[in-house]
């Protein structure tokens, strides 16, 4: 009775921790966030796990591993309950039944079941999983630890894999809003590019001072023409003529184009924009401010490269 009974607790650990474990990656954080607005404490706690994922993975491995060695041993005394220690066909024969059994049970089929319908099943759950949290707490905090200790090493840290599955969960919503009629092929393009460059940096985005090209203050029109119609841009940088001949600002073919045969002498500024700022922080700054270009500086005050509004919009619906 007690070797079936370590069989049985043991499987339905593993389908349960194997099953809870497929469900939460699975389930919609956005449902569970107007759930947890909504005041359902069962949605609260799992929003909590899910910004917390070193506590749940850990939790789930220890629960994981224990449950393989209930069943294990379960094997083991069963082994020796029906054939004895003395056989050593049946030690080899045991494992190759029972490993089908618990793949199917233990492991396959939960995680379907989960897979498909995560909020329902991962809601009834749920208070069981906070039970083995506390339960499992003293080993959990060593994992935890352990899992600080490679974060340090190898420099990637949970807020990076969160935002990297947000982005996906979102890009999933809108292919199905799309897919539903709601959003128009333009409408989901843009908001999938928006997620995709959202979290780069300028940097990124931005030509290199050391291939910037521009015309000097006092340059003819016909010079400033010819660069523009090679460069196919519809904005030039203006450098300083005396040295070091930094950027000063930037002049519009269409404002030279209405301003008669004068030379480049009128510029209009430049935006400063810190190399620190995201992709969209900087679109936003240049849109509010009404300019065409901007320079990206460090943190000493030195240009390193060169932004085009145009460019950083285009970026938007290439996602790149």
């Amino acid at each position: 009775m007690t070797t079936l009974l370590l069989l049985v607790v043991g499987l339905l650990l593993s389908a349960y921790f194997s099953g809870t474990e497929t469900g939460l990656y699975r389930v919609s954080r956005i449902r569970l966030l107007l759930d947890a607005l909504g005041g359902d404490w069962i949605a609260r706690g799992l929003l909590w796990l899910t910004n917390n994922p070193t506590l749940f993975i850990a939790t789930t491995l220890i629960g994981n591993n224990t449950a393989n060695c209930l069943v294990s041993l379960g094997i083991v005394l069963a082994t020796k309950q029906i054939f004895g220690f003395e056989s050593a066909m049946s030690q080899l024969i045991a494992p190759v039944i029972c490993a089908p059994i618990i793949f199917v049970y233990g492991e396959l089929l939960p995680k379907s079941l989960y897979y498909l319908a995560p909020n329902r099943l991962l809601r009834r759950g749920t208070p069981l999983l906070f039970g083995f949290g506390i339960f499992f707490a003293p080993l959990t905090a060593m994992l935890w630890m352990f899992g600080q200790l490679l974060r340090k090493l190898l420099g990637e840290s949970p807020e990076q894999v969160r935002l990297m599955l947000a982005r996906k969960e979102l890009a999933s919503v809108l292919e199905e809003g799309h897919h539903a009629g709601i959003l128009r092929p333009a409408q989901r393009d843009l908001a999938q590019g928006l997620f995709s460059v959202a979290h780069r940096s300028v940097i990124e985005s931005a030509v290199p001072a050391t291939r910037l090209v521009s015309v000097h203050r006092g340059a003819s029109k016909s010079e400033v023409f010819r660069l523009a119609r090679r460069l196919k841009m519809s904005v030039i940088p203006v450098k300083s003529e005396s040295p070091p001949g930094g950027i000063v600002g930037y002049v519009r073919l269409v404002d030279l184009k209405l301003g008669g045969n004068q030379p480049v002498d009128e510029v209009r500024p430049m935006l400063e924009i810190r190399a620190s700022q995201t992709h969209i922080d900087a679109l936003i700054q240049m849109q509010n401010s009404r300019e065409s270009l901007a320079q990206v500086v460090d943190d000493g005050g030195n240009t390193v490269g060169l932004l085009n509004n145009h460019q950083l919009i285009e970026a938007l619906f290439r996602g790149v």
